[in-house]
């Protein structure tokens, strides 16, 4: 009887708790949502109705009709009306359901007429919007305490849920939505607005929505989109037509100042902005002590890079390396972001250069100019005229910004950015090339395998059978070479084994084939060597050019 009681108890306190939880679709706040949900609760009530009418006829037979009630079943063959009856009433039922399912489908996908058009598109792992026709466009990151995210302090109500700029949008106007992805697939979903679309690389999808109330809404990128998935969030602010406006205004001016770019920084002040960025940004996979996750995040503090030349630190930023996890943020910070989170990661946890990057050679590497030309552009261009104090760099007459250092080293202070010239990810080495030594394409191919295969086929060469198969006592690898070659350059339809001929040159692939066919114990007491030579050789039988 207690533990009976005790059960009962527990029920009611489970209701109780439970009474101001809900757990049916939201209304939304825009007309579409509304839409969706009337439809959502008319499919609801239809099955509710088809359910009580087929399990009370069922239960009234079970109840009524069982065997120790002596009940005689009826005996028959068939019955005309009966077979018409649950024929044709199911295609009424159904064909009520679809007529405003269709019509919630086409409104759904009727874009036209809007006011104002924002491109959406997916990054791992964040959003960039850019309102088309306005000149504005800006990156929303999670914003969440990684000491919250670490477990150190108490996890909020909005835990993953907040950014450091959230999408901004007027209400009662027709807002069209433009969606596609950088690099894999992600899906912008905000549930108090009824709009979820997938955002696929190489494509645009289109959603729409029409905000009737002003507010802030939450929602999350709802595809698997790789290792830091969950911290993907979506804020959306609506307000009213003059705040909007007014904020329109404000990002305008913002964009178009140049008093950042002309201000001298100071070295504290760069750490201090680079910090914000670093942890908003690469935190993620470098991690907030700098040490990365090695092989796939390599460490920054002690990297050769970090405390090497400036030129290939700021090269390794804007341009990113191919083949690996590392991204090109030229196109996804600002010249003030950039140089601040450069300045940061030089003279942070172990690392101490001393030297900082300004923002205006940042500028002036993009657009290839000195940095007396960007300040001249920059003053032409000013409402008043009147010269902002410039920042302290050493004059060059090339189209190469200097380097700023607070040490008095000369190297430091007079060092120059080289301006890397684009080259072809699959560039082959010149004629005649001298051909490279077993130990020379392993080193190398540990470095490419390490950097790009390693996630998948693992750093043992295990595999993850079968969505990645192991490597190790492979049959492709251990096969004839030529298989192995095709394979890597051309990848296998249908599975995730990319085509990589066109991300690498014949050197790298080369080095890669040949680390995988003398590792492991593969090719045991045979090695083989490839040679770029091998490789170019491939590309013409493909007739592929580099």
């Amino acid at each position: 009887m207690r533990v009976q009681f005790n059960l009962f108890s527990l029920l009611i306190a489970s209701n109780s708790a439970s009474a101001g939880m809900s757990y049916n679709m939201t209304p939304g706040v825009t007309p579409l949502s509304h839409d969706i949900y009337s439809l959502h609760m008319l499919i609801f009530w239809i099955c509710v109705a088809i359910g009580v009418l087929v399990f009370g006829v069922m239960l009234y037979a079970i109840i009524f009709h069982r065997k120790s009630r002596n009940h005689k079943p009826y005996l028959f063959h068939e019955h005309t009306w009966l077979e018409l009856g649950w024929t044709i009433i199911p295609f009424f039922i159904l064909v009520a359901m679809a007529i405003p399912a269709t019509l919630t489908l086409i409104e759904m996908n009727d874009t036209e007429k809007e006011d104002l058009t924002i491109k959406i598109t997916g990054f791992q792992w964040k959003w960039r919007y850019e309102y088309l026709g306005q000149n504005i466009s800006f990156f929303s990151n999670a914003n969440t305490p990684r000491d919250q995210i670490n477990g150190k302090k108490p996890k909020t109500a909005l835990y993953l849920m907040t950014v450091d700029h959230p999408l901004v949008v007027p209400v009662h106007k027709k807002i069209r939505f433009l969606m596609t992805s950088n690099d894999v697939i992600h899906s912008w979903w905000v549930p108090a607005l009824g709009v979820k679309r997938d955002a696929l690389p190489g494509f645009i999808n289109e959603a729409w929505a029409r905000i009737n109330r002003a507010g802030t809404y939450y929602g999350q990128c709802t595809e698997l989109c790789g290792m830091n998935h969950a911290y993907m969030p979506i804020v959306v602010e609506a307000m009213s037509e003059q705040g909007f406006q007014q904020w329109l205004a404000k990002q305008k001016g913002e964009t178009e100042s140049p008093v950042e770019l002309q201000k001298q920084w100071t070295l504290d002040e760069l750490k201090k902005r680079g910090e914000e960025v670093y942890m908003g940004i690469c935190a993620a996979c470098h991690q907030p002590t700098g040490n990365g996750i090695p092989p796939t995040f390599p460490s920054l503090n002690g990297s050769a890079l970090v405390n090497g030349p400036v030129a290939g630190h700021i090269d390794r930023v804007m341009n990113g390396k191919p083949g690996t996890a590392m991204q090109a943020f030229k196109n996804q910070l600002s010249d003030v972001e950039i140089a601040a989170v450069i300045t940061y990661e030089r003279n942070s946890w172990g690392n101490k250069t001393g030297t900082s990057v300004q923002p205006i050679e940042i500028k002036a590497l993009r657009e290839g100019k000195t940095v007396d030309q960007v300040k001249a552009a920059l003053l032409a261009t000013a409402p008043n005229k009147t010269p902002v104090t410039p920042a302290a760099v050493s004059p060059t007459t090339s189209a190469v910004p200097s380097v700023t250092s607070t040490t008095s080293a000369p190297t430091a202070s007079t060092a120059t950015i080289p301006a890397a010239p684009p080259q072809a990810a699959n560039a082959t080495p010149p004629n005649g090339a001298a051909a490279l030594s077993q130990q020379q394409l392993m080193e190398k191919g540990q470095v490419i395998f390490e950097n790009t295969c390693a996630t998948c086929h693992q750093l043992t060469g295990e595999g993850m059978p079968p969505t990645y198969p192991p490597l190790k006592g492979s049959a492709l690898v251990n096969g004839p070479v030529e298989d192995h070659i095709n394979r890597v350059m051309n990848g296998k339809p249908g599975t995730a084994m990319q085509v990589f001929k066109d991300q690498f040159n014949d050197e790298d692939l080369a080095a890669v084939i040949t680390y995988e066919r003398n590792s492991w114990g593969n090719n045991a007491g045979h090695p083989v060597v490839v040679q770029p030579s091998d490789i170019a050789a491939a590309r013409a039988k493909l007739g592929a050019t580099p």
